[in-house]
């Protein structure tokens, strides 16, 4: 199939981007990578009027550090990230996370804002933005404002983001020195979307632990009574139990193999985390 009829436009600076989607009347999309949104517009699932194309604007890839955190343009792609061009504060799991996205090919186009613009629930940016505990930074006509990760994403493919605004970069903590991580990734084969996704933050300097699952129906999770379980050393067995009985508080939907399937994932990659 080809897309249905549309202009398309390149945009010269943010101001100008954000003039071009306030004068579409809500029926334009922007183009970053294009990996996710190319596709649909192919198949017409994501029809728009007008296509607004952002690669041109360089302050949407730029890179600025600080010594709490980590500021990333929207534009900048998971290849940036796999070849240590873009900096990572956070003990290599970000630049591991974006060796493992889809294939290279992808990656050298793929961004990480218009991943987490498009909050599909088993894409890897995503979790890894809520165990990061990162923020978007969203600017339009009215200037900027800056989101919790976990208040931006309201639900499966659905933001905060208004008609008229774009992603303008992404905040990212830097992790303690003493942070280890566990990354768990279940996919049918190599390229497609996880069908499981798991991360694991264990910090015993800060006595601070993070379980996060991704890769069901909804928004990832925090797992809060895993959290404790992981920085008390709880053996594997313990460990499962307890991350399978608040899954199946916090995620009642699960089919049973579902269940056992992400039980799984979080399991693996507390155990790299602690190993």
């Amino acid at each position: 199939m080809k897309p249905a009829p549309f202009s398309y436009y390149r945009a010269t600076s943010i101001d100008d981007a954000i003039t071009a989607l306030s004068g579409a009347d809500g029926m334009a999309a922007v183009l970053a990578g294009g990996q996710s949104l190319v596709p649909m517009l192919n198949l017409r699932l994501s029809p728009v009027d007008h296509l607004i194309d952002l690669s041109p604007i360089a302050a949407l890839s730029r890179q600025e550090e600080t010594p709490e955190a980590i500021c990333y343009g929207a534009l900048i792609t998971h290849a940036a990230f796999e070849d240590g061009i873009a900096p990572d504060g956070t003990n290599g799991l970000m630049r591991h996370v974006a060796s493992r996205i889809a294939y290279r090919a992808v990656r050298n186009r793929g961004t990480l804002g218009g991943a987490l613009a498009l909050a599909d629930p088993a894409a890897d940016w995503l979790t890894t933005a809520v165990a990061l505990d990162a923020s978007v930074t969203l600017t339009g006509p009215d200037g900027q404002r800056s989101l919790a990760i976990t208040d931006f994403v309201v639900g499966p493919y659905y933001t905060q983001i208004a008609e008229d605004e774009i992603i303008d970069s992404i905040v990212v903590p830097r992790r303690s020195a003493a942070e280890r991580w566990g990354y768990y990734k279940v996919a049918p084969k190599v390229g497609e979307y996880a069908k499981s996704l798991a991360i694991a933050l264990i910090d015993h300097e800060k006595a601070s632990a993070r379980l996060v699952i991704g890769a069901w129906s909804n928004v990832p999770l925090v797992l809060e009574a895993g959290d404790g379980a992981c920085l008390e050393g709880a053996k594997k067995h313990d460990l499962a139990v307890i991350v399978q009985n608040e899954l199946d508080l916090k995620m009642p939907s699960l089919s049973p193999a579902e269940r056992r399937l992400h039980t799984s994932s979080v399991v693996r990659a507390a155990e790299q985390a602690r190993s």
